[in-house]
């Protein structure tokens, strides 16, 4: 029997650490007080509740009191500074699991508590006691809500159902904090899933792009091979392998784009002219025919790398999805307001209906409609990736007329270098 209950009761304490530690309210030192169990926003709320208790209980002192397998931890306290004490010096702990509030006039003349050190004087003098458990929509105690006096007294029935509504919402302040810290947990493991999925992406990419590089090297060779007959089937056979070979170099380049984003950022001043320059170079001069592109003179700051892959993403849609026996119209422009700087580029081109706005700046999402150039749906993810790198957003709408403007808000001092 004694073994049985000496498993259970390491059990029960396996389930109360656990518990505790999901909720945050396990100290990280032994040496610390209470508002290293709770946030700031959660340690403001409790102190105005246990001063709420205090003030309507009409006592001096209350605190609410987190019981571990070991200690008794105040997590905010009325009247005194919040400590720590061991679990069997708490007199919360001899009652909290009883599942109902307890009321004592006075806790010298209580046999479960005369010999407490709380009340013999060892440590303090208490002799009014009274505390509401404070367990959470599970049916798990966490400790109590307890207010107390040096001198003897009694509260009314209405007073002891305030004391219980003021701990359930002390409970909810902990199940809050209890949420915010499963939120961050999980965006903390999803942080950690896309750098590796961006490393491998990244690593794929690489390895695959050299052998390719052979492979389109000897395509080439052999289209200049003069024992190939132009019009036979070999060169129509190497036309083909050569064309899927650089779409697939293509990809590659877009995917090894998008994985090496959001690395260590180097923020300066950025003229946008030269960035635009530097761009439309980039795309080589397949870009540009019947096309007007205008770009006012201003500046930015974004890391000037990431501002080039960004807008070369971004007259590339432009060029790829313009509007067929239309010249194309390209403007580039910034707006500042007090939230920072918002780089537009607005074209006249295919649009995107505003249902797709939203899908289209995922990874891997196309369209697929009639006439579109061929890509691998990476474009506008990288773009959004670079522009929450530094710490902007990114977001589709209409061109007046007709068309596709992009703004990237590039917020106000620019990204710290250890974005």
């Amino acid at each position: 029997m004694a073994q049985a209950d000496g498993l259970s009761r390491v059990s029960a304490d396996r389930e109360r650490r656990s518990v505790l530690g999901e909720y945050g309210l396990l100290p990280q030192d032994p040496e610390a007080s209470s508002g290293d169990s709770t946030n700031a926003s959660a340690a403001r709320a409790l102190n105005f509740l246990v001063d709420l208790a205090a003030e309507l209980c009409g006592v001096p002192f209350s605190a609410v009191n987190i019981v571990t397998t070991e200690q008794q931890v105040q997590l905010a306290a009325a009247g005194l500074e919040p400590g720590l004490c061991a679990r069997e010096d708490s007199m919360c702990a001899k009652v909290f699991q009883q599942g109902q509030t307890t009321v004592v006039p006075d806790a010298s003349a209580d046999p479960r508590f005369a010999a407490n050190p709380f009340v013999t004087g060892e440590i303090a003098r208490v002799r009014f006691y009274a505390s509401s458990p404070l367990q959470t929509s599970s049916g798990f105690v966490l400790g109590s809500l307890c207010v107390f006096s040096d001198t003897p007294a009694t509260i009314s029935a209405e007073q002891i159902a305030m004391l219980d509504v003021l701990a359930a919402q002390v409970v909810e302040v902990l199940e809050l904090q209890h949420r915010t810290l499963q939120l961050q947990q999980a965006l903390e493991e999803l942080g950690r899933s896309n750098r590796k999925l961006a490393e491998f992406a990244g690593r794929v990419s690489h390895d695959l792009r050299i052998p390719l590089t052979t492979i389109l090297g000897y395509v080439e060779l052999s289209e200049d091979d003069e024992d190939i007959r132009p019009d036979g089937p070999a060169a129509i056979y190497l036309q083909r392998i050569g064309g899927s070979g650089r779409r697939m170099l293509s990809m590659l380049n877009e995917v090894l784009s998008y994985s090496q984003v959001g690395g260590m950022l180097r923020p300066r001043r950025v003229s946008l002219q030269a960035a635009v320059s530097a761009a439309v170079s980039d795309l080589g001069e397949g870009f540009g025919g019947n096309t007007d592109l205008t770009c006012e003179d201003a500046e930015l700051t974004a890391d000037p790398a990431q501002l080039r892959t960004l807008l070369q993403n971004l007259l590339g849609n432009a060029f790829n999805y313009r509007r067929p026996g239309q010249d194309l119209n390209v403007r580039v422009y910034t707006l500042a307001d007090d939230r920072g700087v918002t780089l537009r580029v607005a074209d006249n081109g295919k649009g995107i209906g505003a249902a797709d706005r939203e899908r289209v700046l995922e990874p891997l999402v196309r369209l697929h409609r009639p006439g579109d150039a061929p890509g691998s749906g990476l474009g506008l993810a990288t773009c959004v990736r670079i522009v929450q790198s530094h710490g902007g957003e990114l977001s589709l709408t209409e061109t007046p007329g007709g068309g596709t403007t992009v703004s990237a808000l590039f917020p106000e001092g620019g990204p710290d270098e250890s974005a």
